[in-house]
């Protein structure tokens, strides 16, 4: 199935709440260190419930790290500064979806080092500046898995 990626997450309740979105829906979630926070929180156990538990969650020191384990698989950078509307995208099962921090979003220098077509935008009005992480993982990754009808995965490579 997809895997979720969270760079540098920085805000408890948002990664709580997408721990919560991959368990029922079968996809991984890896967090690239640092982290904004202890995963032991309260405000991400409460919004995580008690998903966490049958979760696949993966931490990742840092994005050497994680970009050395992704192998072949392919990436998705979701930014405001993508060309690409997210849903032109034919996602494929093992595919990354990318997510930065909910304060300054993905770093130029991980930008940089993606294809035009692997930055991709969740549309918004024009005078909006972005979407809330976790709202923005669930739009993302209900569409790759709608593309998939909504198939359960019989097992997660990880």
């Amino acid at each position: 199935m997809f895997h979720i990626v969270l760079f540098e997450p920085e805000i408890p309740p948002n990664t709580g709440n997408i721990i919560r979105l991959s368990a029922n829906m079968g996809a991984s979630l890896h967090l690239i260190k640092p982290l904004g926070f202890s995963l032991d929180e309260k405000q991400l156990r409460r919004a995580g419930m008690d998903y966490r538990h049958i979760a696949h969650l993966v931490e990742h020191d840092n994005w050497d790290e994680f970009y050395h384990w992704k192998a072949d698989r392919r990436i998705y950078a979701f930014t405001t500064k993508g060309q690409r509307s997210y849903h032109t995208v034919a996602y494929k099962a093992e595919d990354i979806l990318l997510f930065g921090p909910e304060t300054r979003g993905l770093p130029a220098a991980v930008l940089a080092s993606l294809e035009e077509e692997q930055k991709v935008y969740l549309p918004m009005a024009a005078n909006s500046r972005s979407l809330n992480l976790s709202n923005s993982v669930a739009i993302a990754a209900y569409e790759a898995w709608r593309q998939h009808g909504f198939a359960m995965p019989a097992h997660t490579e990880h």
